[in-house]
Order: C-alpha cells, then sequence, then structure tokens
C-alpha cells in the first residue's frame, strides 16, 4: 500500500473507531485487524492500540471533569488495581504465540460484537451508589481481573467496565462512563509501558489513530446516541465477521 494511503486510511478508521467506542463501544475490534491488513505484525498492533485508547480516554476524562463529574476516589482505586492488572497482560502478550494471538483475536471479537447486540438494557434509577465498603474492595480486586485482560488484548473493555459499573456499583450510565475512561486511561498506561520497553508501539500509526479516534469522539458524543446505533451494531457484525474469518484461516 502506498504510505499516504495507509496514513489515510488509519485516520479515517481511528474516526469510525472513536464515534463507534462512544455509542456503542468495542472499537478495537476495528483497529486491531485493520493494522493486521495494512501489515503489522499482530504483537505490534495490540501495543499500537493502546496510544489511541489512552489519548482518547484521558481527552474523555478531562471533557467529564470540566462539567463536574467525577468519582474521585473510587475511580483512582480502581485504576490502580487495573494498571497491576494490565502490567500483567501485557507482559502475557508481548510473549504470546503470533499464531494463536490471531486466533484469540477472532474469537473475542466474536464475542464482544454479540456483548454488543445482545448486552442488556443497563438503567439505574432511584437507588443509591455503592463505592464503598465490602463493594469496592470487590469492585478492587475484580478490576484487577479486568486490567490483566485489557493489558492483553483490552477489545470490550468498555463494556465489560460499563456492566460491572452499573450493575454492581449501581452507577447510572454518565457516571459509569466517567469512571470507565479514567480507569481505562490510567491502567492503558501501565500496558504501554510494557509494549514500549519491548518495542511494539508503531508511532506514526498510533498517533494517527489516535487522532481519528479523538474526532471521531467528539463528534458523536454531539449526537444522538440512538440514531445510529442501529446501523453500527449491524456495520459492525458484518465486518468482525469477515474479519475474524480473515485471521482465523489465513
Amino acid at each position: 500500500m502506498e504510505e499516504q494511503f495507509i496514513w489515510i486510511l488509519m485516520v479515517v478508521v481511528g474516526f469510525i473507531a472513536g464515534f463507534i467506542n462512544t455509542i456503542a463501544g468495542g472499537a478495537s475490534v476495528l483497529t486491531l485487524p485493520a493494522m493486521i491488513l495494512i501489515g503489522l505484525d499482530p504483537t505490534i498492533a495490540n501495543g499500537t492500540n493502546r496510544l489511541g485508547i489512552a489519548i482518547s480516554a484521558f481527552s474523555a476524562s478531562a471533557g467529564y471533569h470540566s462539567k463536574k463529574i467525577n468519582t474521585f476516589p473510587f475511580s483512582i482505586y480502581l485504576g490502580l488495581s487495573a494498571t497491576i492488572g494490565s502490567v500483567i497482560g501485557a507482559m502475557i502478550a508481548v510473549d504470546f504465540d503470533k499464531g494463536m494471538f490471531n486466533r484469540v483475536l477472532a474469537v473475542i471479537m466474536i464475542i464482544i460484537v454479540l456483548l454488543m447486540i445482545f448486552k442488556p438494557k443497563m438503567d439505574v434509577t432511584d437507588i443509591a451508589e455503592q463505592l464503598s465498603g465490602k463493594r469496592l474492595w470487590i469492585s478492587i480486586v475484580a478490576f484487577f481481573v479486568f486490567g490483566i485482560y485489557g493489558g492483553f488484548i483490552n477489545a470490550g473493555m468498555g463494556l465489560i467496565m460499563m456492566i460491572w459499573l452499573n450493575y454492581f456499583n449501581k452507577m447510572d450510565l454518565i457516571r459509569t462512563n466517567a469512571t470507565k475512561v479514567l480507569v481505562a486511561g490510567i491502567y492503558t498506561i501501565g500496558a504501554i509501558v510494557v509494549f514500549l520497553v519491548n518495542d511494539l508501539i508503531d508511532w506514526k500509526i498510533g498517533l494517527l489513530l489516535a487522532f481519528g479516534n479523538m474526532v471521531g469522539g467528539w463528534i458523536s458524543a454531539r449526537l444522538s446516541v440512538k440514531k445510529g446505533e442501529g446501523f453500527v451494531k449491524a456495520g459492525m457484525m458484518v465486518m468482525v465477521i469477515i474479519m475474524a474469518i480473515k485471521l482465523w484461516f489465513f
């Protein structure tokens, strides 16, 4: 592929991913296969993907903070716990067999898209948040486990965190999202360090994706979530099935 075409493609993919991540979640199932298709080694694609995740997460967190929506110190506790897990997960990813990684990614993509389509409606009304005591400690342990998965591959982590926070900690969706993005930004730094030390980040591709991701997220945040969600889910399902077949058999 021509280098200029790849640059444009990565910005476009980043834009779409940012848009999808805001209205549906699970954008890594688009960015990871896209980077593999242009020729990046799967492990390098996995490391490179973290740049966009971190930049967009902290950008979104700043946006929530500007609106005086934050869950400090609860989100910090979860973020630190998840960071320990993410370092472990990233170290596993670095040494993981590349052929097996493709097959694991194919399976995970299918699972995440099914979760996006069939996930239960998340809504909490007239229920007090449960962010302390036993609920806090259980969440800290849970996010350590989530962090291992996030460090390993991260695809679908936003959905996993949202479901947990909404159902277990009884947070409304706005505060769930505010917590999710800050936790993601924190634990992703741990994974980035591991991939960076092992020279598994393509900075040019990663920053192009991150730029598109931020723009897409900014625009989609101002549109109606319900308006485009059905279309996005259908497109995601078709794309992921095609990519999963490609990753598994070729």
